[in-house]
C-alpha cells in the first residue's frame, strides 16, 4: 500500500482526535495541524508535534479537514492554495462541498466521505464492540466515499484514508457528491436520526401518564429492534392490528407531502440551514 503524507486539519477537534488514533496505527506520515488553543494542549499531551497548516498544506498528498462545516470555507481559502498540484483534499461531511464554499483550484482532487457507522444488525462478538456504537474503535462498518477524479490511483488513495480512519471498515461505497449529500443529511439526518429523537419523546410523554420508565423504555427499545427488523429486513410481518394501528401513527403525525425533502430544493433548504446560509447559490 501507498504511504501517504496526511494533514489532519482540526486535529486537536473530537473528530480530529478520533481520526488521528486511528491514523497513528497506519504507516502514513501525519502532520498535525491544530489552531485552538485547548486543541493544541490537547494534543501535546498525547505527544502530537502540531505543524502550521500552510506547512502541512504544503508537503501533504491528503488534505483532511476535520472542522466544522462553517469552518471549511475559510480553511480551504486559507490552504489550498498551499497545497501540490495532485493533492486530495477530503471532507468529512459533504455539506459545504456540496455547497460550494471549498476554495476551488482545477489541479486539487476534491472528495468526501462519510461513516455508515456500526450497523443495528451487526453480528457483535465482543463487549468492544458493543460498546462501540459510533464506530472507528472496535466496531466494524461501511463508508460512503465521493471522489471528484478518474484517476484509479486517487480512489485509491482516498480508499485507504478512510479505511484508515474510520477502522475497522467493512466495504467503502462509492456515490457521487450529490448523492452523498442525498444520504447525508436527508435519509440519516433528516429522516433516522430525527425518528431517534422522537423515539425518545414518545418515551418522555409515555412516562408522564405514569407508566414507570423502566418499563416503558424496556418495550420500546425491544420493539425498536422488531420495528426496523421487519420493517427493513422483513424477518417477520407485523400483525393486522399493528398494521392498524401503523397507520394511525401515519395519519396523526406524517405529513402527506413528507416525501418533499427528496427534492434539489429542499436539500438545499436544509443544507443552507446547517452551514446558516441564507441560501445556497448554484
Amino acid at each position: 500500500m501507498t504511504t501517504l503524507t496526511i494533514a489532519l486539519i482540526g486535529a486537536g477537534g473530537k473528530m480530529g482526535f478520533r481520526a488521528g488514533d486511528n491514523l497513528i496505527e497506519t504507516d502514513h506520515r501525519v502532520l498535525w495541524v491544530e489552531t485552538s488553543e485547548a486543541g493544541q494542549q490537547a494534543l501535546a499531551a498525547v505527544g502530537r508535534t502540531v505543524t502550521p497548516g500552510t506547512e502541512a498544506a504544503a508537503k501533504a498528498d491528503v488534505i483532511i479537514l476535520a472542522v466544522p462545516d462553517r469552518a471549511l470555507g475559510p480553511v480551504s481559502t486559507d490552504l489550498v492554495p498551499h497545497a501540490k498540484p495532485g493533492t486530495i483534499v477530503l471532507t468529512l461531511d459533504p455539506a459545504a462541498a456540496y455547497a460550494g464554499l471549498l476554495a476551488e483550484r482545477e489541479d486539487i482532487v476534491y472528495a468526501s466521505a462519510h461513516p455508515c457507522h456500526p450497523s443495528v444488525f451487526l453480528q457483535r462478538s465482543t463487549p468492544e464492540e458493543w460498546a462501540d456504537t459510533f464506530g472507528g474503535i472496535a466496531a466494524p462498518q461501511d463508508a460512503i466515499a465521493s471522489v471528484e477524479s478518474e484517476d484509479p490511483q486517487d480512489r485509491a488513495n482516498v480508499e485507504a484514508v478512510v479505511r484508515a480512519i474510520y477502522a475497522p471498515v467493512i466495504d467503502v461505497h462509492w456515490v457521487t457528491l450529490k448523492q452523498l449529500a442525498q444520504l447525508e443529511p436527508t435519509l440519516v439526518e433528516t429522516v433516522a436520526c430525527m425518528i431517534g429523537g422522537l423515539l425518545n419523546e414518545a418515551l418522555q410523554e409515555t412516562v408522564k401518564l405514569g407508566v414507570p420508565e423502566a418499563a416503558a423504555r424496556s418495550i420500546l427499545l425491544g420493539h425498536t429492534q422488531v420495528a426496523l427488523a421487519n420493517g427493513l429486513r422483513g424477518d417477520n410481518p407485523f400483525s393486522d392490528a399493528c398494521l392498524i394501528a401503523m397507520d394511525y401513527g401515519r395519519e396523526s403525525i406524517i405529513k402527506d407531502d413528507w416525501k418533499k425533502i427528496f427534492r434539489d430544493d429542499q436539500l438545499d433548504l436544509v443544507l443552507a440551514r446547517m452551514l446558516h446560509l441564507d441560501a445556497i447559490d448554484r
